[in-house]
């Protein structure tokens, strides 16, 4: 093959990378590349939220709450970069709930830095909830180790700790998967037969991708996603 020939074929696989990147965002319903770029959908709302420092450059779109996803080109340094999810606001006490649960299924990169993972939120920003439904790359909770437990439909390894500003409880699973069912309400059980959190309200349950790095541009998508309760 020649040099000219290279450099052409060099060239076009380029433009085909950059046009499959952007293809997603293109087609949807909706999409921004505002840090803070929100849409509200079907009763839930969805977040670009590149909220960490040193953060590159990332686009969220979204057909609906459920179907949705962003991509991502940040830096491989520490740090969480974004939380790019969908929420659903529940505002009820856990014992008023007769059942809390969500499901789940995506797709993700296979380098990277990042965990697709539960974010939920109880007494306001008292209470921190994060369910790792799985991890990639050089990440790991706040706090330390507590206990091995099998709730909700899943096995986890479970860490408390603080960020300075509120508690966090972590679920890690014990292994990766992508897509799934989780009981909440069931976790928070657990979590209150600890002595960890009273009777507290659940408010958001939001779901996504906590990204530290994506260095050169991945896609992370989000095929369904939905939260029912009662």
């Amino acid at each position: 093959m020649s040099r000219s020939w290279k450099l052409v074929t060099a060239v076009m696989t380029a433009l085909v990378s950059s046009v499959a990147l952007v293809l997603p965002a293109n087609a949807a319903t909706w999409s921004s590349s505002d840090k803070w770029g929100t849409w509200s959908n079907g009763g839930y709302t969805v977040r670009n939220n590149i909220w960490g420092g040193g953060a590159g450059p990332q686009t969220v779109w979204a057909n609906s709450y459920s179907n949705w996803g962003v991509w991502a080109n940040h830096p491989n340094t520490g740090g969480v970069k974004s939380y790019p999810h969908s929420a659903k606001y529940i505002g009820k006490r856990i014992s008023a709930l007769g059942t809390l649960r969500s499901s789940f299924n995506v797709n993700r990169p296979g380098s990277g830095s990042y965990a697709t993972a539960y974010d939920i939120w109880a007494d306001g920003h008292a209470y921190e909830i994060m369910l790792w439904m799985n991890k990639q790359g050089a990440v790991g909770p706040i706090g330390s180790w507590q206990a091995s437990a099998t709730v909700g439909g899943h096995s986890w390894n479970v860490y408390k700790g603080s960020n300075g500003s509120n508690q966090v409880f972590s679920f890690l699973r014990t292994s990766n998967t992508n897509s799934g069912t989780v009981d909440i309400k069931a976790v928070m059980n657990w979590i209150r037969s600890r002595g960890w959190i009273g009777d507290a309200t659940m408010n958001e349950v939001q779901f996504g991708f906590e990204i530290t790095s994506s260095n050169g541009g991945m896609n992370f998508t989000s095929n369904s996603y939905s939260v029912t309760s009662s």
